[in-house]
């Protein structure tokens, strides 16, 4: 069989290993290297025991789009570090991880393996663009990022995430039966209707405030009850029974949110996409040499090791 097509959410990836070890992993010259030695780990994993035949990891080109913030301004606002009046807010980061992000790239780059990202959009847009035009392969996203689970799906290319947010060891590969069972949405469209509970209940890690009032479990009955969130505001707006009078009445209060709120939410999957190379998985690194300076450079040996062990023998 054909392995799938791996779509890493880098970000989510390097963040999880920057917080989840230690910063007395350094390199000779003091640098931490906690989240390079962590990601190299995990891309070691991710080929070991997934199996891909083709990898992405998908790059924010702009972590906190315009086109977002001009439909909700309180979209992510809570991490601006330093706010750009043209767009391109400056992202609040540890000083000690910034050093790294570059360090991940030229990894990645001596590998051979793809990255790709899109101007003006994040990851999650990349990431929701290439899933939804893949034709070839089962995919899987690679994230501890919840959002993503608005790509699960059966048909045309079946599409699953697997989810490290409580790390790789109790990873979950959550397809749409998975999400189904988990959050109480209708299976047949289990991505696109959690898209419209997230919309709903909100979200304050991303400043996202939902409807007041609406909680998640309330928000999975009534999109499960309707269809789709638009059914619901529709349903509401017409004064249908079904839709209880409070409801109404905080549907209608939350009615400036709800009409910005989907596109917010929802993955632009007609991000235009830049890819640096083909996506197959290396046999072994293009650029050997550069491997190994960075590896000396960095104090990454051991896991640089396994990154190589783990590419696909010829």
């Amino acid at each position: 069989m054909t392995g799938p097509l791996a779509l890493l959410d880098s970000a989510s990836l390097y963040f999880r290993s920057f917080y989840g070890l230690p910063q007395s992993m350094t390199a000779p010259d003091g640098t931490p290297v906690n989240a390079v030695r962590g990601f190299t780990d995990t891309v070691a994993r991710i080929l070991t025991d997934r199996r891909p035949d083709r990898l992405v990891a998908c790059l924010d080109a702009d972590w906190r789009p315009k086109f977002r913030t001009d439909l909700l301004p309180s979209y992510k606002a809570h991490r601006v570090a330093e706010e750009v009046p043209d767009g391109g807010d400056v992202e609040e980061v540890p000083d000690t991880l910034t050093p790294q992000v570059p360090i991940i790239l030229e990894l990645l780059e001596a590998f051979g393996f793809a990255t790709a990202e899109a101007a003006g959009y994040e990851a999650d847009d990349v990431i929701g663009a290439l899933a939804i035009r893949e034709r070839k392969s089962a995919v899987e996203v690679i994230t501890g990022d919840r959002d993503m689970f608005q790509l699960v799906r059966t048909e045309p290319t079946p599409t699953s995430i697997v989810y490290v947010g409580k790390g790789w060891n109790k990873a979950e590969v959550l397809g749409p039966a998975e999400i189904a069972e988990k959050y109480g949405v209708p299976v047949e469209n289990a991505g696109a209707a959690y898209a419209d509970m997230s919309a709903l209940r909100g979200d304050p890690s991303d400043g996202l405030p939902g409807v007041a009032g609406i909680g998640e479990k309330t928000a999975a009955k009534l999109i499960t009850q309707f269809g789709s969130l638009q059914e619901l505001i529709d349903a509401s707006n017409a004064g249908d029974a079904r839709v209880p009078l409070k409801t109404r009445l905080r549907l209608s209060d939350a009615a400036g949110y709800l009409a910005v709120a989907p596109t917010v939410v929802r993955v632009a999957a007609d991000a235009p996409v830049e890819q640096s190379r083909p996506d197959t998985v290396p046999s072994e690194p293009v650029d050997p040499d550069k491997v190994a300076e960075l590896a000396e450079r960095w104090n990454l040996g051991r896991s640089v090791e396994r990154l190589i062990a783990a590419l696909p023998k010829p």
